[in-house]
């Protein structure tokens, strides 16, 4: 003959079971409902994406310390910072391609913002502008860049005055060619000033787009 307790112990565990099946039952129900909403609302058309424009690059060579005019194919935002940003960010991707012609590491991920303001109108090249030398800028005129680079393009930036100086030269010079209204470059790292960019191309100044000029003919 079975004992009572073990009789009343069969019985709790046959009725917890009972219950743990209804429950999971429900739990599986549910998750199948979430899943059927889900698809329903999923978009049944792929998001846009920005449509592709020619983009000039002024690629840098240390074997000639040159600058020479790339044109390549690019999905381009409208905001003209996020504009100059992706431009600049495809610069640097070459860059830090293998066997690049002006190695320098890092990418697309060096530039973490490019600003557009109201370029004022300096009498001199690179001089610190003072006084008169100051006209009202014209928010329809030209426009100053500044261009924002993380501390680890900086600090893992070859060092050296040519190669330092391509690197700038090549970055203004790319600005002007896709915006025109781009004469005045200034750069940060980090968000601060920096003395230089590692060791020598000077960063407290005011680089002009003209600074940079291709030597070279266009190549796609």
């Amino acid at each position: 003959m079975i004992p009572r307790y073990q009789t009343i112990l069969f019985i709790v565990l046959l009725a917890a079971s009972v219950v743990m099946g209804v429950v999971l039952w429900q739990l599986r129900e549910r998750a199948h409902q979430r899943l059927l909403s889900g698809q329903d609302s999923a978009p049944t058309h792929a998001p846009q994406v920005a449509k592709a424009e020619q983009a000039t690059l002024l690629v840098a060579n240390d074997a000639d310390s040159s600058l020479m005019t790339q044109v390549q194919s690019l999905p381009l935002p409208q905001d003209p910072g996020a504009r100059a940003r992706s431009i600049l960010g495809k610069l640097l991707d070459l860059y830090a391609a293998p066997g690049a012609a002006h190695p320098v590491p890092g990418g697309a991920n060096s530039i973490a913002q490019v600003f557009l303001l109201p370029a004022a109108n300096l009498e001199g090249s690179s001089a610190p502008a003072t006084g008169s030398q100051i006209k009202s800028p014209d928010p329809n005129g030209p426009e100053l860049a500044v261009v924002n680079l993380t501390g680890s393009f900086a600090a893992t930036h070859p060092s050296g005055l040519e190669t330092e100086t391509l690197t700038v030269l090549s970055i203004c010079g790319t600005l002007h060619a896709n915006l025109p209204r781009v004469t005045q470059v200034r750069f940060l790292v980090d968000g601060q000033p920096r003395s230089t960019l590692a060791g020598h191309a000077d960063l407290t100044r005011t680089y002009l787009a003209a600074d940079a000029v291709s030597t070279e003919g266009t190549r796609p």
